[in-house]
């Protein structure tokens, strides 16, 4: 008589090795350079694909049922949010202006890096990286959709949030993000890897996710807090996964090495560029602040980040070139952004305000050595400039762009803060402008790739607008008077206080 016997339970390694080692195949019709032509573009040299390894193991079937598991939660907690009014539960309508830059800038950036791991996962010949980068993937257009989904409670009551996708591609400080995704995306697939797993995970989520989505939670906004913490589980895998990508090209072979570390100072400098937007999202944009943007940096950055350099030295790898830079910029990086946007505040799809003496008193003791010296008096010359002419402060001069980060050129020299900071390249007998040495250095290196990039303020003076600036701000889906300007004489504010009156009262 047949005996039944209970199946063996497999193992997690056993397991992992089912659903990802043993679904490919050599190919027998084509060649294996010919199936993947990209993988010796960089000059990467890799000798196993099977050394790749997934520190978390994980297998499809459990990445559904956790990424499944995870949205409930996070749907429910949204849909409540916006049946109670949630809107009116953040400390006020200046911390909007936050969420619409994070939704201009970061929320397409994550669809970017959706298209580039789908695009990545199918030029590298390794199962182990093309299951990794498939679930990064739906990752990643997952915290693109949620973002969305939870900020479109937003758009209901309030201006700036309608036009992100177009301000993307055409609004001067969000196409920092955008040459940001461009550039890594026009990479081969090692460099994306490097540009994503470690600039954009490592050096700008931590940064971002971490601090940001405790000045969410710290000014109310529980549906921010849901996507971001709801995203981080994730983002901690990417980190992860990112430094396994890095560690499995240096151990491959030691050509490798000068590769890498030449990604890795590129990338960096990127990373700090794009991360200008975020510090001053967290210096001046958070009605309540959890930490500094120079707090920040000194745990997600200098902590963190000397941990890993330390960890990757036994390969060879040292702190990018551009770190001792970015340390002293770090102190004045919000600041510098913050008066740039303030006095073009015409031409962006959120509100901008002068700080009140309690908020430059908390930047005084964040910054001792720098806010008092360099940049009360600016604040406190625009105050008076309104004050005596009755007038918005404002810069119509066109902003000269780098052509590398995008961003406009108004940072200063490294050790004279009160020097811009200018840099030229001629091209084939054209002159580029750069911000820093550091986006000189990266346009050098690939003069033929930067010259294609597309700066969204010539726009303005070129067909069919001629320098038509109603015309501009059609074409941006910027709505002037409304999406703009300052905030004190903004609809948000009016509205916002309007509401939250009429909540809390019985009149």
């Amino acid at each position: 008589m047949d005996m039944k016997t209970a199946n063996k339970k497999l193992s997690l390694k056993d397991k992992y090795k089912l659903f990802t080692r043993d679904l490919g195949w050599e190919p027998t019709y084509r060649t294996k350079e010919e199936v993947f032509p990209y993988v010796q573009y960089e000059g990467i040299k890799i000798h196993d694909w099977d050394k790749w390894e997934d520190p978390f193991r994980l297998t499809m079937d459990s990445y559904w049922k956790y990424q499944a598991e995870k949205e409930r939660k996070f749907y429910a907690i949204i849909d409540a949010h916006a049946q109670n009014n949630g809107h009116l539960h953040i400390t006020d309508a200046r911390y909007l202006s936050a969420l619409k830059v994070f939704l201009q800038a970061i929320s397409p950036g994550e669809y970017a890096a959706h298209k580039g791991f789908a695009r990545v996962g199918r030029e590298f010949p390794g199962v182990g990286t093309q299951v990794a980068c498939q679930m990064q993937a739906i990752d990643e257009i997952r915290h693109a959709q949620t973002q969305i989904h939870a900020l479109s409670n937003y758009n209901k009551f309030y201006n700036g949030f309608h036009g992100f996708a177009e301000h993307r591609d055409r609004i001067w400080y969000t196409s920092v993000a955008r040459s940001f995704f461009d550039d890594a995306m026009a990479a081969g697939p090692f460099e994306f890897m490097i540009a994503i797993g470690f600039s954009f995970e490592y050096v700008l989520t931590n940064l971002l996710f971490v601090p940001f989505m405790s000045g969410a939670a710290y000014n109310g906004d529980m549906a921010t807090v849901t996507f971001g913490f709801s995203a981080q589980s994730d983002e901690a895998r990417h980190m992860t996964l990112g430094l396994e990508c890095i560690k499995f090209m240096l151990e491959q072979d030691p050509d490798n090495l000068p590769i890498v570390q030449a990604w890795i100072d590129k990338w960096f400098w990127r990373g700090i560029r794009v991360l200008s937007l975020v510090s001053t999202m967290m210096d001046y944009m958070l009605p309540k602040r959890v930490m500094s943007w120079r707090e920040a940096w000194n745990i997600y950055g200098i902590e963190n980040g000397s941990a890993l350099f330390k960890d990757l030295a036994r390969y060879g790898i040292r702190a990018p070139k551009g770190w001792d830079h970015a340390e002293e910029a770090i102190d004045h990086m919000s600041h510098q952004l913050m008066l740039g946007l303030y006095q073009w505040k015409f031409g962006t799809s959120f509100h901008v305000w002068i700080p009140s003496d309690e908020d430059m008193d908390w930047l005084s003791k964040k910054y001792p050595t720098t806010f008092d010296k360099y940049y009360r008096p600016r604040w406190e010359h625009i105050k008076k400039h309104e004050a005596a002419t009755g007038a918005p402060f404002n810069n119509f001069g066109l902003p000269k762009l780098c052509q590398c980060c995008q961003l406009p050129t108004l940072f200063t020299e490294p050790g004279d803060p009160t020097l811009i900071c200018h840099r030229e390249s001629v091209y084939q007998g054209e002159r580029y402008h750069f911000c820093s040495d550091g986006c000189k250095d990266i346009f050098d290196n690939e003069p033929e790739k930067y010259i294609q990039a597309w700066l969204p303020m010539p726009g303005l003076m070129q067909d069919p607008l001629n320098g038509d600036l109603a015309g501009w701000m059609d074409w941006v889906f910027l709505k002037n008077g409304e999406d703009n300007g300052d905030y004190a004489t903004s609809q948000d504010k009016h509205n916002f206080e309007l509401w939250r009156s009429m909540a809390s009262s019985n009149q």
